[in-house]
């Protein structure tokens, strides 16, 4: 089966909106998906920090993001929240990165677990990758 790795490297709520409708869109075309959330990203897998991110471009002290989120709600656009549920019932696989627990003394218990299907570090994400037909870094 063809498959799709996305590394999570930025915590930015328009970018784990990217990798999660990329994702999904992967998993609904048939294709296995796995995210291997690192650094800033890793972040959004701690609890309740999902939609917490800040948005990359043109935060504007909270104001555009307030702003966007408006936006997208007028759009239908769903949540972080949903998309991730969507793509974990969807077969989605998510993998933290267990060196950059260590840096920024993040522990299992800080972190989702009913998100999370592995823990790993960069060896993990090589063999994701190398069986990948897709690869991504966001």
């Amino acid at each position: 089966m063809e498959k799709a790795t996305i590394v999570v490297h930025s915590g930015d709520m328009d970018k784990i909106y990217s990798a999660l409708i990329i994702a999904n869109g992967a998993l609904s075309m048939g294709m296995e998906a796995s995210l291997y959330f690192t650094f800033w990203g890793l972040q959004r897998l701690q609890k309740g920090e999902l939609e917490k991110g800040s948005l990359s471009k043109m935060n504007m002290m909270g104001l555009g993001k307030k702003m966007i989120k408006g936006r997208m709600e007028k759009a239908n656009v769903v949540s972080l929240e949903k998309l991730m549920k969507d793509f974990k019932e969807l077969g989605g696989k998510i993998i933290a990165c267990e060196m950059t627990m260590e840096i920024m003394g993040v522990k299992k218990e800080d972190l989702r677990r009913d998100l999370i299907d592995d823990y790993g570090a960069v060896g993990t994400y090589i063999n994701e990758a190398r069986e990948s037909k897709i690869t991504l870094f966001i």
